[in-house]
């Protein structure tokens, strides 16, 4: 089959398509015909060993979390399945390639797209866990940095949908974008304190930073503390006392959330934007535009 693979830690450089042999359905999986592959800020930092302690490589290794795909072989003890389900889940073992093993898997619904149900797994069970962390209930009002993002855009939505009043940074340009999700925008940068407090004078009631390019600072003299305050990718938390939202989640929760969302996506509920799809090919291409941070929505790699 056809892949996308890294036999060395380094940039974009390192990513290569070439012809490997098709992965083989163990117990509690199912492999899929990939229809469509995410890419994540994970994708990269993984590339670069960045994770090693964590998360060991072992090459040749595929890139990828999430896939959206169609069954066509079932591991042993798979009941809930059967080759030629359409489903969505995370993928063992790499999803940027013709076929890929899942492990936590839902079924796909008929009106989602592949692009906009391979956006759910990761962005969704990341939004819902960090509000939960951060506690936010009807009535409040939620600071969410990088609102526009993949994560961000379905966290605005879930909190919302809670009840709470979000206010999302972002660049100008993803400002109505913002509007359209229930968001109340505003520029992040220099000023961010005063913008903030210009739209919420009550102040804010816990801040979700989706972004990890800065904001924290500001964060703290809003909320005049490092309370409710989470961060699922600033390095600089630590040394602000600030929380890092990464705990382990159990399987049946992850697959649980999955099927929700991708329920409240099916029913018009959940928005999933696709910001560009690309090819097995061009995945250095949506790497390097992953890494850059300014992207709108989901970049899908389409086998």
């Amino acid at each position: 089959m056809r892949a996308v693979v890294f036999e060395e830690f380094g940039g974009p450089e390192v990513l290569q398509a070439k012809d490997i042999k098709e992965p083989q359905a163990g117990p509690g999986e199912v492999r899929v015909a990939v229809k469509a592959a995410a890419v994540n800020p994970m994708d990269f930092k993984v590339r670069y060993g960045w994770f090693e302690s964590m998360m060991p490589t072992t090459f040749p290794a595929v890139p990828g979390a999430e896939v959206a795909g169609v069954v066509d072989e079932i591991g042993e003890g798979v009941t809930e399945f059967a080759v030629g389900d359409e489903v969505v889940g995370w993928s063992q073992g790499g999803s940027y390639a013709e076929h890929a093993l899942v492990g936590i898997v839902a079924k796909k619904p008929a009106n989602v797209s592949w692009e906009q149900a391979v956006a759910v797994p990761i962005a969704g069970e990341t939004a819902a866990r960090v509000l939960r962390e951060l506690g936010v209930k009807e009535g409040e009002t939620v600071l969410l940095h990088g609102a526009a993002g993949g994560v961000g855009s379905v966290g605005v939505q879930l909190a919302v949908a809670l009840g709470a009043t979000v206010i999302g940074t972002a660049s100008e340009a993803n400002h109505e974008y913002l509007r359209s999700l229930g968001a109340i925008p505003v520029a992040y940068g220099e000023g961010l304190v005063d913008r903030v407090k210009a739209v919420a004078p009550q102040g804010v009631d816990a801040v979700f930073d989706a972004a990890g390019k800065g904001g924290l600072q500001e964060s703290i003299e809003l909320r005049g503390g490092t309370d409710r305050i989470v961060t699922i990718a600033d390095m600089a938390a630590g040394e602000l006392g600030v929380a890092v939202s990464g705990a382990a989640v159990a399987d049946d929760v992850k697959k649980n959330g999955l099927a929700e969302q991708l329920q409240l996506a099916a029913d018009g509920k959940l928005k999933l934007a696709v910001a560009k799809t690309f090819t097995l090919e061009d995945a250095r291409t949506a790497q390097e535009i992953s890494e850059a941070g300014h992207n709108r929505g989901k970049l899908v790699i389409v086998p």
